[in-house]
């Protein structure tokens, strides 16, 4: 079996010429290949990386095995290559080709030891170069990463919630918006159960009074901090005032994103996934000077003009009555503000549910827990419940 498999697929790498030509793909001054020690010299971006290998190497071994018993397919939840933001620098550990298989919950109970075993002993060494079997984390023996999978058992753990009959507005809150990510990005193969994508489409997206909620609550953010750029640079505190503006420079971006329908991802990828979207190139300017500026009130200024950009974006939206998009003076004191809970206000008067509506301007699971160790379900239910 292994000698039929190697025939199909060459053991090097494509050319640098195969992969897409993306800045998400490459390392700047790379040119397709990067020359350091741990990190091959070429690159595939893994999603692209994944479809081959289960076309090619997995779907073979489980067309024989299964024998008609319903699967799906797929390269869903944690990884760089999950997102498109893999890039030549993912390859320096931890990398190979990865595949799920999901089957039903009773198939998988029978099954999941001998599948496991017939990829441990038919998968090839390599693959397009890569290495089939690789440790993680460090220290551990090496093992394929073709994960077999009861696909409500992977669903209700991530998101502590059966997505079957659709999330209520407290489930929704519960998610961290990374975790959403995980389950709506990457790529589905094959979807013989026929719950996959359904699932997925569940996930795409807040319901509506759900997305007002969020979205109040971020704006709520911005308001609870605005005047502190000045006021923290007018009391001598120079760097509590560029602190601040940091804060306010990351909930923009996060405001802009949640505007965008796009879920926030965790710092990491924040600003990668932030300059992907229409308005970056005007918002950039004003983002970056503000974190560049050296005096409270040179932050001021360009944090003014962002605010007034954004707010903008939510009159475009057309979820409230257009509001005053200007700036002004926070109380009598000489501190320019949006007054960014006009707007909280404003979204919060639209939702219809009466849960969502008479909760307080907290907001869903990343607008109050700052901790990536949390965006583990086994964690969060150990903390939240």
């Amino acid at each position: 079996m292994i000698s039929s498999l190697l025939t199909r697929y060459p053991s090097r790498p494509p050319a640098a010429s195969d992969a897409p030509e993306s800045a998400l793909n490459r390392l700047p001054g790379s040119r397709g290949a990067l020359h350091s020690e741990g990190v091959t010299s070429a690159f595939t971006p893994g999603l692209d990386l994944a479809r081959r290998f289960y076309a090619d190497a997995v779907a073979p071994l489980l067309r024989t095995a299964l024998d008609g018993v319903p699967y799906s397919a797929a390269l869903i939840g944690s990884g760089s290559e999950v997102q498109g933001f893999d890039t030549l620098r993912s390859t320096d550990h931890a990398w190979g080709p990865r595949v799920q298989i999901f089957l039903n919950s009773d198939d998988f109970q029978v099954r999941r030891d001998d599948l496991d075993a017939l990829f441990d002993r038919e998968l090839p060494s390599e693959f397009f170069g890569y290495p089939v079997r690789f440790p993680f984390p460090d220290g551990t023996p090496p093992r394929h990463w073709v994960h077999i999978v009861d696909l409500d058992a992977y669903f209700t753990g991530m998101l502590d919630a059966d997505p079957a009959g659709g999330l209520s507005s407290r489930e929704w809150l519960k998610v961290p918006t990374q975790t959403l990510r995980e389950l709506t990005g990457g790529a589905v193969f094959h979807d013989g159960l026929g719950r996959l994508e359904a699932y997925r489409r569940v996930l795409t997206w807040y319901p509506d009074d759900v997305w007002r909620y969020v979205l109040a609550c971020q704006w709520m953010r911005l308001d609870q901090e605005e005047p502190f750029v000045g006021r923290c640079g007018e009391v001598g505190d120079d760097l509590g005032s560029a602190v601040v503006a940091a804060r306010q420079v990351r909930d923009l971006m996060k405001l802009c994103l949640l505007m965008g329908r796009v879920y926030p991802p965790y710092g990491k990828w924040l600003g990668t996934a932030f300059s992907a979207l229409p308005c970056a190139a005007a918002l950039t300017p004003s983002l970056t000077a503000a974190l560049a500026a050296t005096s409270w009130q040179e932050r001021e200024r360009h944090l003014t003009v962002a605010y007034s950009f954004v707010a903008e974006m939510h009159n475009t939206l057309g979820l409230t009555e257009p509001l005053d998009t200007k700036v002004r003076h926070f109380w009598d004191r000489p501190f320019l503000v949006l007054d960014a809970r006009r707007f909280s206000h404003a979204l919060v008067a639209t939702i219809a549910d009466p849960f969502l509506a008479d909760l307080p301007y907290v907001g869903a699971f990343d607008q109050f827990v700052d901790s990536t160790d949390m965006i583990g379900a086994d964690r969060r239910r150990r903390y939240l419940r």
